[in-house]
């Protein structure tokens, strides 16, 4: 039988990986894991909390950031969630200075499901700010989860 070569990883294929593994499971890894060859995951920066803006209130599950390798490709993720009260484009916060984004950084998150809208656009800038995106004065966001957040850092 032929041996076919080993392939590396494709990014579609670290991205499926990335949103697949859940959060709590990642979470509760040491603060720096092993990795093993090109398929092990390391925490590069553990979870920090965010800096809310004004206005804006942690859920019981603190919102905080952190960065994974998978493969050797970084991914900045968000977890917890917030009550707020966005009709329109606001900025929820910060990640913290420590962690550097690269590029704007944007993601889709749930919200309180309004006319049939129930998700909203959440965009991390170069300077770390976090803004939100979707909220109207007739669609108003009073409280969006975090955890689906994940990105690809390049």
């Amino acid at each position: 039988m032929p041996v076919l070569p080993q392939r590396t990883p494709s990014r579609r294929a670290l991205l499926t990986a990335a949103v697949t593994v859940p959060a709590p499971l990642l979470a509760a890894a040491p603060a720096v894991a092993a990795t093993t060859g090109t398929g092990g995951v390391e925490v590069v920066h553990p979870w920090t909390a965010l800096a809310l803006a004004s206005g804006v209130t942690a859920s019981a599950d603190t919102p905080g950031a952190r960065v994974i390798r998978i493969a050797g490709t970084d991914f900045l993720q968000l977890r917890g969630g917030v009550t707020c009260a966005f009709a329109g484009d606001a900025v929820l916060g910060a990640v913290p200075a420590s962690l550097a984004v690269p590029k704007i950084s944007r993601g889709v998150c749930p919200r309180n499901n309004k006319a049939g809208v129930n998700a909203c656009r959440v965009e991390i800038s170069t300077a770390g700010r976090i803004t939100v995106s979707g909220g109207t004065t007739t669609s108003a966001i009073t409280w969006i989860t975090l955890d689906g957040f994940s990105v690809v850092l390049v």
